[in-house]
């Protein structure tokens, strides 16, 4: 389970290299087809690049998920990372969808159920999103057009 913690509590954490953090920032498994394809999704619907991205793999998103008492090997969960404050499950996808706009942002209108159930569904698909959707070899790599959006 993650640790709430204060907004901006990374920055004092030394064991978290610094990093721009003035766009909210989504952290993905970058083996997981699924959640490789949600990064690109973002970067297609995503035109004013309110959004930069980060591999769960990459030494940022290991120290962020340790921060976060997140297991930095088993990504049970992304992370959206805004106003400094890490959003997790269901309510991080949630305000994904928000932050790209109509029509995605309607996603708001999943808060009609309890967080406990939207919670339990987003673990089911976690739990089984590479069974499904499959692992990649590699870490999903942008390209030259995407690179700016794109932490390392």
């Amino acid at each position: 389970m993650p640790i709430a913690r204060e907004p901006y509590s990374y920055r004092s954490d030394p064991a978290v290299p610094f990093f721009p953090d003035d766009r909210p920032i989504i952290i993905f498994d970058g083996h997981c087809a699924l959640c490789s394809g949600w990064a690109q999704f973002v970067v297609r619907h995503d035109p004013q690049g309110k959004f930069r991205l980060l591999a769960a793999q990459s030494p940022l998103g290991q120290a962020l998920y340790r921060h976060y008492a997140l297991d930095p090997e088993d990504y049970e969960t992304n992370i959206l990372l805004a106003q400094g404050i890490a959003w997790f499950k269901a309510e991080s996808s949630i305000r994904m969808f928000e932050g790209l706009g109509p029509p995605w942002s309607c996603a708001r209108f999943v808060r009609v159920l309890p967080p406990v159930i939207r919670d339990r569904i987003y673990e089911l698909v976690a739990a089984n999103r590479l069974r499904i959707f499959g692992r990649q070899t590699s870490c999903f790599v942008p390209g030259p057009d995407m690179k700016e959006r794109f932490l390392e």
